[in-house]
């Protein structure tokens, strides 16, 4: 459905305009259609729809290890969670059926406005299915680790059936010990650092190490929640930013944030990086990292996936950095709703959609029924559906 938004500002990372946004076929387009649905949105912020560069899908219903002192590398804390597949919550966890486990943590991702994901495993038939909550990076090569389980395929064969304009993904220098420090120097000598190269995490980089990435135009996706819990601290993102070569990832709920927003809340915080910064590891930057045109930004041509939210005055960026998931006023994805504050279900009736009222984190909302499927809810804390009747009574209490 075409749809034409009006009296917003369009935010990206490199400023704010305001004019209108036209919707055509899943698509920003260059001008309004004459059947175009009209979304008045004064006083409210249209932002890209966020990309999540690294996340485990099948496991943000897993749970995680108990807390306990930093582990020295990703290989001791894989080595100690041998142990955890014992305990009867996990157990539990992973009998439910892979396919609802992986929309689930797409639904996770949509529910904070990320509307493409990189999923870093293999590659399952759920995956492809038309219905499915967020769009993924596809057509990319990857490994999991240079050492740890024998999972994914092998590092050097993967590298060389990767075409050089795809990227591939592989963790590295997940640690703070001289066995993560020496990774990147172990990775070059099997020729498998290129300007395509996508290192996730990289905690164990040093300052020559960061010399060589950015030399050879590879990148690094910074997942500081995940890092910081397992191990203690996060590499310095400030260097890899302003060369362009880091994106961010909000990695699973096994030893992540509960999303990226939350990722971004933490970050705002610790005050390394500012609001503008931060949503360009999540939009524009995270589109050249992955190879991904068309999405992370606002122009003609553009995927219509946005994410909207109420303009809070100040930097604009700030009215969606360090914001939560309940907070966001509706999330866009090809060019139509899929999850909004319910004074949008106009635009959702005019889409064709049938929106099924929910609560989020306490907060009413409208989701597409297409993703309501409870079971799929039944997995997320925070998000349930609503009575028509408890759904008024929500929205009456929230006018007064």
């Amino acid at each position: 459905m075409d749809a034409t938004l009006s009296g917003a500002g369009l935010v990206t990372a490199t400023g704010t305009t305001r004019a209108p946004l036209h919707l055509a076929g899943g698509r920003i387009g260059s001008r309004a259609r004459k059947a175009a649905f009209p979304v008045d949105l004064r006083d409210h912020l249209v932002f890209p729809g966020l990309i999540n560069a690294h996340d485990h899908l099948q496991v943000n219903s897993v749970p995680p290890l108990p807390a306990r002192a930093p582990f020295p590398n990703s290989y001791a804390w894989i080595e100690a969670f041998q142990q955890h597949f014992t305990d009867p919550s996990v157990i539990a966890a992973l009998a439910i059926p892979k396919e609802r486990r992986l929309r689930h943590g797409a639904l996770k991702n949509l529910l904070a406005g990320v509307t493409c994901v990189a999923h870093h495993d293999p590659w399952h038939p759920a995956l492809d299915a038309p219905d499915f909550p967020v769009a993924l990076l596809r057509d990319h090569g990857w490994s999991y680790t240079l050492d740890g389980p024998a999972y994914g395929p092998p590092v050097q064969a993967s590298f060389a059936a990767t075409p050089p304009s795809r990227p591939w993904i592989i963790h590295l220098a997940e640690g703070t010990d001289a066995v993560a420090a020496a990774e990147l120097t172990r990775l070059d000598r099997l020729g498998c650092l290129a300007a395509n190269s996508v290192l996730v995490h990289g905690v164990g980089l040093g300052e020559r190490d960061i010399d060589r990435v950015i030399a050879v135009g590879a990148a690094v996706v910074w997942c500081p929640g995940s890092n910081r819990r397992l191990l203690g601290r996060s590499l310095d993102p400030r260097r890899l930013h302003a060369a362009g070569r880091l994106a961010i990832g909000s990695d699973s709920r096994l030893s992540g944030a509960r999303d990226l927003l939350e990722e971004w809340r933490e970050e705002v915080r610790r005050g390394e990086l500012g609001s503008r910064a931060l949503l360009a590891l999540a939009t524009d930057a995270a589109a050249r990292v992955l190879r991904l045109p068309g999405r992370g930004g606002l122009e003609s041509g553009c995927r219509g996936d946005m994410v909207i939210v109420a303009d809070r005055g100040g930097d604009e960026a700030d009215s969606l950095v360090g914001q939560s998931r309940a907070e966001l006023r509706a999330v866009i994805r090809d060019g139509v709703p899929r999850l909004a504050d319910p004074d949008f279900a106009d635009w959702f009736d005019a889409a064709g959609i049938e929106a099924v009222a929910v609560t989020l984190d306490g907060k009413a909302k409208l989701l597409a029924r297409e993703l309501a499927d409870a079971c799929l809810l039944a997995l997320e804390p925070g998000l349930e559906t609503t009575t028509p009747a408890a759904h008024e009574r929500r929205q009456a209490g929230a006018s007064r």
